[in-house]
């Protein structure tokens, strides 16, 4: 009798584990979760990244590469020279563009507000800062994007903390929400702004490399329903850092 129920209990937990924390290999929906806050999206024979970082090989496919803001992790000059090519078009916040004019053909710099039309994929610019800690001031005009292709529209909050403009944004069926905390929106944090957005899906970013945890990203899911959300293991892997 102890055993079959110390099994049931067993079965439970894991049962448990498996719902909450599973973790889908990618990519959805033409979405792929390159690691922290990098993104491959391929949709409407378009390919755009966002802020490609510690990229494992070098693919020069990007139509589009879009940069949120200039810190290490998000600006990686190495990374976005492994994905353009002669024709990519970059967009970013004008001190991203400055280390990289010379080295793409074409560059735009943008700020919340803006949008662009890219040849099949528009681009709107939206704000992204910290309301309660100094690391993404709303002064320096940093982005979020809301990508639209073939009809579909993923939103890539960038480093930011819950914010109002959240409120305007539109029909999103994807919204890629940093958890980690410390720098941006904790897991709770995140939670709320997926209810402020009401996407079609959500998926969590920003943990695993530098902050956050995978259990940042379980926390984000149990806390969104009933807003589906899709744990992803990244699809490039990270690569060793250098020794000083």
């Amino acid at each position: 009798m102890l055993k079959r129920a110390f099994f049931f209990l067993a079965a439970a937990a894991l049962l448990s584990v498996w719902q909450v924390g599973c973790v889908d290999a990618g990519p959805e929906k033409g979405i792929e979760w390159l690691g922290h806050a990098s993104f491959r999206i391929e949709k409407a024979k378009k390919v755009v990244y966002i802020d490609p970082w510690r990229l494992a090989s070098e693919p020069h496919d990007a139509d589009v590469i879009l940069i949120t803001h200039s810190h290490f992790d998000h600006l990686s000059v190495e990374d976005v020279l492994k994905v353009a090519k002669p024709s990519t078009v970059l967009v970013g916040p004008p001190d991203c563009i400055q280390d990289l004019a010379e080295s793409i053909a074409t560059v735009r710099r943008v700020k919340p507000g803006e949008s662009l039309e890219l040849d099949g994929v528009t681009v709107e610019v939206v704000p992204a800062y910290n309301t309660n800690k100094m690391h993404h001031p709303k002064s320096k005009n940093w982005a979020g994007y809301v990508v639209e292709m073939g009809k579909e529209r993923v939103y890539h909050a960038g480093d930011t903390d819950v914010i109002p403009e959240m409120r305007e944004l539109e029909n999103i069926d994807v919204a890629l929400l940093p958890v980690s905390g410390t720098y941006c929106m904790t897991a709770e944090e995140a939670a709320t702004a997926a209810a402020l957005i009401n996407p079609k899906m959500a998926i969590p970013m920003h943990y695993g490399s530098l902050v956050g945890t995978e259990r940042d990203a379980e926390r984000f899911k149990e806390r969104c329903q009933p807003i589906p959300v899709r744990i992803f293991s990244p699809t490039s892997e990270p690569q060793p850092e250098a020794s000083s």
